[in-house]
């Protein structure tokens, strides 16, 4: 075959070699807004760090790797002896052992400690999501664990360690841990008041024997887990660690791995108890309250890794357009594919400065912060996890055929991308909740609406948001049917009023003019041509300063 039929032209480099948090002017803005001056010179050189490394080739080879490799469970060693272990690919271990070096299960105890850890776990999920998934519940577990003085003493400094050790050993053996959860059943999903697992007390306090199955349980080689069980009390949580402290196994037999859509590097388990020993966490009959802290830790975690999700998308499809070339010119000068960057750029910075707002509040701790956080977290998650899948799809059709294929990474984000909707509570959960908080906590509305009104004045489309909202706030009939509806309205007002207060005119604009003035179609890429959209894809441009 002639060699001229394999010119190669018209190609879109690789985005690679690049620094991920540099190269993002939504998180940086935000990380800068949000951080004590004599601390943000210490943060952006940890992050840049961690961005250089995300966007290198080395660790965009290990995200491929994990992903290409799922986990295999060896349920018995050569002799027979049953061992239950799991075995991950070393890129895995590499992408780990980098993420908690860098002090993403860290935030609880360090200044500005939650909104340097969420910007950072923006930042480097970007290169695999999978691994995420440990990191979040380790960093999570930790309010659960305050609620036992004598529990966290033990296990929180191993927690926030920035040392990854693999392999199972007793947790005080180790130099750090990682913890992960079991929650569900077959039975019940979400309905965990529902659960079987029984829990039966030993002599000794606080510590019992566990009989069950968890239907779902998340990274199986963790150290230890939170759990569910039924005690004489009531439903109540409970520590079980994978080693017990004299170096034996616990019970905890892993019956298969699920077979994702995604998440492929990620072990997600079956597990059966059988006088499982563990530790109680909290009162008996208060396993919901002592866990929900964790849960809203990785809703949260859930937010922040669906906007790294859409921004990796918005970057690899406006990277692919400044490059190729169509018609006498690049694609992102062409009107209506600028269009669809245009409106892709301005779901992912909501979603990022949503996001990154949230994670200031935890840094905050304040009552009324505390109170906002409670109706503002369900309905952030319910809406920014929704809008995920659709962006990353629209991202992907901007690379053509070439984002169908495996190569370009983009099916990865898109399998990757309905996750965070599902975890931690699906879609109703979130909405439900809202209307929970709305009902039985008052001081979590007006901390809302204190936050919104913030922004009154400025954008006549967002007054008329929050009037409607208010309207919406008022009328009880139907409540439960409306939930859904109520949850994405309160989202959208909250992001509308963040980025007017915050970001750019142009964006700021735009955003009021498609999502709460209604001048925008169905789809992406349906913004009014008047907006400055040029100016919204430069400023998402995956280009460093």
């Amino acid at each position: 075959m002639a060699a001229t039929t394999h010119t190669v032209s018209n190609q879109v480099p690789p985005l690679t070699g690049y620094d991920v948090f540099a190269a993002d002017r939504a998180l940086t803005e935000a990380v800068r807004r949000h951080t004590s001056p004599g601390l943000l010179a210490e943060v952006r050189g940890e992050l840049g760090e961690l961005g250089r490394s995300a966007g290198s080739a080395q660790a965009q080879e290990w995200g491929a790797q994990a992903n290409a490799n799922p986990p295999v469970l060896r349920t018995h060693d050569r002799y027979g002896h049953r061992i239950d272990e799991v075995e991950f690919h070393p890129a895995w271990h590499r992408l780990l052992g980098h993420a908690v070096g860098a002090g993403l299960t860290d935030a609880w105890g360090r200044p500005g400690g939650h909104v340097r850890r969420a910007a950072g776990f923006l930042v480097w999920t970007q290169v695999e999501a999978g691994h995420g998934c440990p990191l979040s519940m380790t960093h999570a577990a930790v309010p659960a664990l305050r609620t036992d003085p004598a529990l966290a003493a033990e296990w929180e400094p191993l927690l926030t360690s920035t040392v990854y050790e693999r392999g199972l050993r007793p947790a005080a053996r180790k130099a750090g841990v990682l913890l992960g959860m079991g929650m569900t059943e077959k039975q019940g999903g979400t309905d965990v008041r529902s659960n079987t697992t029984r829990a039966e007390p030993l002599a000794a306090e606080g510590e019992y024997l566990l009989t069950g199955h968890k239907w779902f349980c998340s990274a199986p080689m963790s150290d230890g887990f939170l759990v569910l069980a039924q005690a004489p009390g009531g439903l109540t949580c409970f520590l079980l660690p994978r080693v017990l402290p004299d170096g034996t196994r616990n019970t905890f037999a892993i019956q298969r791995l699920k077979d994702k859509l995604g998440n492929r590097s990620n072990a997600s388990a079956e597990v059966e108890f059988d006088g499982t020993w563990a530790r109680r966490v909290g009162e008996e009959g208060r396993g919901v309250r002592t866990i929900i802290g964790m849960v809203a830790a990785t809703r949260l975690d859930c937010l922040v890794g669906s906007a790294a999700l859409m921004r990796q998308a918005v970057a690899q499809a406006i990277h692919h357009c400044t490059y190729r070339s169509v018609s006498g010119g690049v694609l992102v000068e062409k009107p209506l594919m600028r269009n669809v960057l245009a409106d892709l750029a301005l779901e992912s910075e909501a979603a990022t400065v949503l996001a990154m707002r949230l994670a200031a509040a935890y840094d905050d701790g304040s009552e009324s912060e505390l109170a906002f956080l409670r109706i503002a977290v369900p309905a952030a998650k319910y809406w920014v996890t929704k809008q995920c899948t659709p962006l990353v799809a629209e991202a992907l059709e901007c690379l053509g055929g070439n984002g169908y294929v495996e190569e370009s990474g983009m099916p990865r984000l898109l399998r990757e991308a309905p996750l965070n909707s599902i975890w931690e509570g699906s879609g109703n959960v979130q909405a439900l909740d809202v209307l929970r908080a709305l009902q039985r906590e008052p001081m979590a509305l007006n901390a809302f609406l204190q936050e919104v009104g913030r922004a009154r004045g400025v954008d006549h489309r967002l007054d008329g948001a929050i009037r409607d909202m208010l309207t919406e706030l008022a009328d009880l009939n139907g409540i439960e049917a409306r939930a859904r509806r109520l949850a994405e309205r309160m989202a959208l007002v909250l992001q509308g009023s963040l980025l007017v207060r915050w970001a750019p005119p142009e964006v700021a604009d735009a955003f009021c003019a498609s999502r709460l003035g209604g001048d925008r179609g169905a789809v992406f890429g349906t913004l009014p041509h008047s907006l400055d959209l040029a100016s919204v894809v430069e400023r998402a441009r995956p280009v460093a300063d």
